[in-house]
């Protein structure tokens, strides 16, 4: 076993293959907060991609409920049952958030994944990665459970009253939805554990690919993925996963002007919650600083933006900002401990993030750097009982070639329509 050091975890891991980094990481932000769960995005990708026979189940992006929705069904529960089993002692970060750009959200120092295969080792042949194969019947309902709250029923129209999301008070019934792709790992568990070497992360931005000629369909990859984005097909009897569409984030799309573009289920996003980009990272798989990097900025400045399950170990690219109005116990155990800082810091935004906020989903091209010009005060209150100020500043976004691709401000513009028009079409 070699060690590389996750920097989600704040320390050195162990993991099946010596430390590497691609020159750029493929990565995303998703708005929680902003999900009606429309399933645009789920549509999208099947359409562009798992529409043939033996893909009928394949889902390479999803929109699941939680606590209780799941594609496959209980999909985080079962993987941190087994961590649990692998950490007889409990689990627990050590250290508070901090600024440290390796050690973010403190240190975990129980075994991840790749550190506790045992576990699930079968005879003479032993997994390199803590993980289970789904039953065939969890495959078979992408949408279970959907729009149930804890809690019970709530009134007819009771939104609840804007409760203190960071105190003790919360809605009694509180749901959100979750979309979900491949995470294109910095350590990705499918990759550590296909015995074909069928499996791997491209240099330039990150992106983890299955070579269909070399795959043989043993589903190791599906077992030791624990977000269970490797899928098996039948009819070809391979496994496939997402790939980041990835002639539009090279920039080979002939919309694209030659610069790197979104993938189609960001593009597609009609609630404007995704964000994607490509980050620089060092060869630790630590982040380059890139201060005017809306991703950089959302991840390691205002640290609103939050990786999914980062005990599991893979370093996922995946980060989200965590819903206000969900128990903070709840939102721990799936997003780690920075979650009531960050939802604290999005309920009442400073100058910058709220222009930030404003680059989701106005542009199908990739953002790599952002400006701001200040603009007048707009509105004051009081958040938490704290001061706040709303400016309509003006963001400005730059493609990797370092063209405007839009300018936008923090106030939408309004339009009134005139009374001579008032009912015409």
């Amino acid at each position: 076993m070699n060690t590389v050091y996750n920097w989600q975890l704040g320390r050195p891991m162990g993991y099946p293959y010596p430390q590497a980094a691609p020159k750029e990481q493929f990565a995303f932000v998703i708005n929680i907060n902003r999900c009606i769960g429309c399933q645009t995005c789920t549509m999208a990708c099947k359409s562009t991609w798992t529409f043939s026979k033996g893909q009928e189940h394949m889902w390479w992006t999803n929109v699941e409920t939680k606590p209780y929705g799941g594609y496959p069904q209980h999909w985080d529960v079962k993987t941190l049952d087994l961590l649990g089993q692998a950490n007889p002692r409990g689990m627990a970060w050590n250290g508070q958030p901090a600024a440290d750009p390796r050690a973010p959200y403190g240190a975990l120092q129980h075994k991840s994944i790749f550190e506790a295969p045992e576990v699930v080792a079968r005879g003479g042949q032993p997994n390199l990665v803590l993980g289970y194969l789904p039953a065939e019947e969890e495959w078979t309902a992408p949408n279970i459970h959907e729009d149930t709250p804890p809690g019970g029923l709530n009134k007819p129209m009771d939104f609840g009253r804007g409760e203190d999301a960071t105190g003790d008070r919360k809605h009694k019934a509180w749901f959100f939805y979750l979309a979900r792709l491949c995470n294109h790992c910095s350590y990705p568990a499918c990759l550590a554990a296909c015995p074909r070497n069928a499996i791997y992360k491209r240099p330039e931005d990150g992106i983890v690919l299955i070579d269909q000629q070399e795959c043989r369909g043993y589903r190791k990859c599906v077992e030791a993925c624990p977000y269970k984005k490797s899928l098996y097909r039948g009819t070809t009897r391979t496994s496939e996963k997402c790939i980041a569409c990835y002639p539009r984030v090279e920039g080979s799309d002939p919309e694209s002007d030659g610069v790197p573009m979104e993938t189609r289920c960001m593009a597609a996003c009609i609630g404007q919650v995704r964000m994607q980009g490509l980050v620089k990272v060092n060869e630790d798989s630590t982040w380059v600083e890139d201060r005017q990097n809306p991703l950089y900025y959302l991840v390691h400045v205002a640290k609103v933006a939050l990786p999914l399950y980062p005990q599991f170990g893979t370093e996922p690219n995946g980060y989200y900002i965590p819903p206000r109005w969900v128990p903070t116990k709840y939102l721990e155990q799936m997003f780690g401990p920075g979650v009531q800082q960050a939802v604290e810091r999005y309920r009442a935004p400073d100058r910058e993030l709220l222009a930030v906020l404003q680059l989701f989903r106005r542009s199908n091209r990739i953002i790599f750097r952002y400006e701001m010009r200040e603009g007048p005060k707009v509105w004051e209150t009081a958040v938490a009982g704290r001061k706040f100020e709303m400016f309509n500043d003006t963001v400005i976004a730059f493609d990797r070639k370092n063209r405007e691709i839009f300018r936008t401000q923090v106030e939408e513009p309004i339009h009134v329509r005139s009374e001579r028009h008032a009912n015409s079409i």
